[in-house]
């Protein structure tokens, strides 16, 4: 257990899925992005390398929370059995200590997915829809997990190249929702009349799997897969016809994803039409949202997501008793 005396605990990817509540992670996540915060708070991620090795960092420090940190990742490509591993490191504002070490390898699926539920939360109208998504990995089973907190649906279509894949995803999460949920035999099917729409699955070649003539007029869209400049997810055409962009790292996303990139090249004007998240959770966006025929959400992820699910988990891990103490010591430097 953490100490008053500052030795960190350690929560594992197993205890953090023990803990974890979707309606927790999005309410804590509605709660801070509604509360303006200065562009120092949440600095851009950064990425060394050197070689084969690389390092991702994503800080932040969330307003009037009580913890603040950064997100880890990194990779040796060349070493045996290499792969990536992640950790999130939390300071505690009110000790000025480390306060936790969590294995974020399960942390980062669960803040992607509950943001982009937070954000659906606020974008769609409060009553039975029709989901539709592209994908069936872990992004997608996380988002309809997360969808499904907010929002109840009638029935699920989902679309993957690979038949097997979307029929276990139609089976598994059918199951597990209690939601009818079918494997669609292809992308444009599984979008037809959906009310709200998630696109998490890049294409091999990364060609665009989502185009706006499927996409009804007034349903939302969720589009998570496009991070970076080389990746692609949603066609052109998707981001012309969205009247409302909300972003949840406004710069990143306009400026960073290949989605974005390649709709300025087309010509496509994304100024007056993107937005911040914080702009939608604090009521900003409330007439905008009232009559956009295409909204949009677009995720690239950051660390204050990831400060924010990982300090609620830590809070619930440190109250159940299963978080890891550790026999270890800093050495605080006064300043």
């Amino acid at each position: 257990m953490h100490s008053e005396k500052g030795s960190p605990v350690f929560i594992s990817s197993e205890v953090a899925a023990a803990v974890f509540d979707w309606k927790s992670a999005i309410t804590a996540l509605q709660q801070v992005y509604s509360h303006r915060h200065e562009p120092a708070a949440t600095p851009p991620r950064t990425i060394a390398s050197s070689g084969q090795a690389w390092l991702r960092t994503l800080p932040a420090v969330p307003p009037g929370g009580r913890y603040f940190g950064a997100k880890l990742m990194g990779m040796a490509s060349g070493a045996p059995n290499a792969g990536v591993e992640y950790v999130i490191v939390l300071f505690d504002r009110q000790t000025s200590r480390i306060a936790a070490f969590v294995d974020a390898e399960k942390v980062t699926g669960y803040r992607t997915a509950a943001t982009s539920a937070a954000a659906l939360d606020k974008m769609a109208p409060a009553r039975t829809a029709r989901l539709a998504v592209l994908g069936s990995g872990l992004e997608a089973k996380m988002h309809a997990r997360a969808f499904a907190a907010v929002r109840a649906f009638s029935d699920i279509a989902v679309f993957s190249p690979t038949p097997a894949s979307r029929e276990r995803f139609a089976s598994d999460i059918g199951d597990e929702l209690g939601v009818r949920t079918v494997a669609a035999a292809s992308a444009e099917e599984a979008v037809s009349g959906a009310d709200v729409v998630l696109a998490a699955a890049r294409s091999h070649g990364e060609r665009p799997i989502l185009f706006g003539d499927w996409i009804k007029p007034g349903a939302v869209t969720v589009s998570i897969g496009s991070t970076i400049p080389q990746q692609r997810e949603i066609d052109v055409s998707v981001t012309r016809q969205s009247d409302l962009v909300v972003c949840d790292m406004l710069h990143e996303v306009v400026s960073e994803t290949g989605d974005m990139l390649a709709a300025a090249a087309a010509g496509v004007e994304l100024d007056g039409r993107c937005f911040s998240l914080n702009d939608l959770m604090s009521g900003a966006l409330a007439e905008r949202i009232a009559t956009a025929r295409y909204p949009m959400f677009k995720s690239v992820g950051g660390g204050l997501q990831d400060v924010v699910v990982a300090g609620m988990i830590l809070d619930r891990a440190l109250e159940a008793g299963i978080a890891t103490g550790l026999p270890i010591s800093f050495v605080t430097k006064h300043v």
